[in-house]
């Protein structure tokens, strides 16, 4: 059989990746419509919709970094989606993202529009919670395939 289909290959990782990454989004335009006004019709408030909006950036961005590179370790992973998602908040203090938003849905999801400190605790929370399920199930995958015996 084909490594890249066993468990914990590059194939079976990239595709538990692209999974987290749909789930990711559509968690977070969930919670993006729910979170409208002072409180949404989901009972999210404003603030906790922006904020779990945050972290699930930083989520997202995990996620595409294991599907561009499923071997890379979970705190390296975790290290480059918090890196990006600083970047991006940073980038907010010129005017450039706030006109690319004005313009553009996309642009304003992707990139925001102003720098707001608290955003970069939230990005760090989905840092660490995107480490966390990673390696979690690093560890579980590693368990399942000890003893497996392959066949040549």
């Amino acid at each position: 059989m084909n490594d890249s289909w066993r468990r914990g290959g590059p194939l079976s990782t990239r595709l538990l990746a692209a999974g987290a990454a749909v789930l990711t989004v559509a968690v977070a335009l969930g919670i993006r419509a729910g979170a409208t006004g002072a409180t949404g019709a989901s009972g999210v408030s404003g603030a906790v919709g922006k904020y779990a909006g945050d972290a699930l950036y930083t989520v997202l961005l995990h996620a595409l970094v294991v599907l561009a590179v499923p071997r890379v370790r979970p705190l390296v992973a975790a290290a480059v989606a918090l890196g990006v998602s600083w970047a991006v908040e940073f980038s907010q203090l010129s005017t450039v993202p706030g006109e690319l938003s004005a313009r553009s849905t996309l642009a304003r999801l992707v990139l925001g529009s102003t720098f707001n400190a608290p955003d970069l605790f939230w990005y760090a929370v989905g840092a660490v919670s995107g480490w966390f399920v990673h390696a979690m199930l690093n560890a579980f995958s590693s368990r399942r395939t000890v003893g497996v015996v392959r066949e040549n």
